[in-house]
């Protein structure tokens, strides 16, 4: 089993700090940056794990959208065991892609799963009973998310669902700072020294660029799911499911 790298990829001081991108030096320390980086994260592959095997519909596809690593596709295929649905991960990174198909190939029962290096706005979504949007949505430009919202809902069968998954805002000031102070904690009790925080949310600042909850509420419902619940929240992280 591979020794899963520290991130330090902001742990010396940067005279220029350029955005942030998906590359090779990223993706070889993912796992750990998500682990340190996102509270309840393995709550959210656990519980992606079981609502593939409660909404998978043999015959479907599954869509991993912004797959990256594949933790999420990964968290399918268990959930799914034997049913037969085909699972496709897309991801616009070719860092994360090479790394996915290196770590999926080396298990059985993801070996088949089909990986594409695209965009995720281009990809075409049909008869699909779960779509899942990990922590990704949030790095599409604001006026993006809706239409592949919309082009999510139309590829979906009835009873179909999305699994959304993103780093929020709060409308009120008072709870936004308490929100953001926590999970600042939150990354310094992980080891993350103050440095490391400041200069990846300088990488961050124009690139991920967090909604409320009550703007993902309206803009699901204006790409036509009626259906919408907000079931896990910790800090400023939070996972929605949506049923057509």
């Amino acid at each position: 089993m591979k020794t899963v790298k520290s991130d330090t990829v902001f742990s010396k001081p940067q005279e220029s700090i350029e955005p942030f991108t998906f590359d090779e030096q990223v993706a070889e320390v993912f796992p750990d940056m998500l682990r340190r980086s996102i509270p309840g994260y393995a709550t959210s592959l656990n519980m992606i794990e079981m609502f593939a095997s409660r909404l998978s519909i043999p015959g479907s596809r599954i869509y991993d959208l912004g797959s990256s690593l594949g933790a999420a596709t990964q968290a399918v295929c268990r959930g799914l065991k034997t049913s037969p649905v085909q699972i496709i991960a897309v991801d616009n990174s070719p860092a994360m892609i090479r790394r996915s198909r290196d770590i999926l190939h080396r298990q059985p029962e993801t070996a088949a799963v089909q990986l594409v290096c695209a965009d995720i706005c281009s990809v075409r979504i049909a008869n699909a009973s779960l779509v899942i949007l990990n922590y990704t949505l949030q790095f599409l430009e604001p006026e993006e998310r809706l239409l592949l919202l919309k082009r999510i809902f139309n590829g979906l069968q009835p009873g179909g669902a999305l699994l959304l998954s993103e780093k929020i805002a709060f409308e009120d000031e008072t709870e936004q700072a308490f929100q953001t102070d926590w999970y600042y904690a939150f990354k310094t009790y992980n080891g993350y020294s103050q440095m490391e925080i400041s200069q990846k949310r300088t990488a961050l600042e124009n690139v991920l660029i967090p909604d409320t909850w009550q703007t993902h509420r309206r803009r699901l419902q204006e790409a036509g799911f009626k259906t919408i619940h907000l079931w896990h929240r910790f800090f400023r992280f939070a996972s929605m499911i949506a049923i057509k």
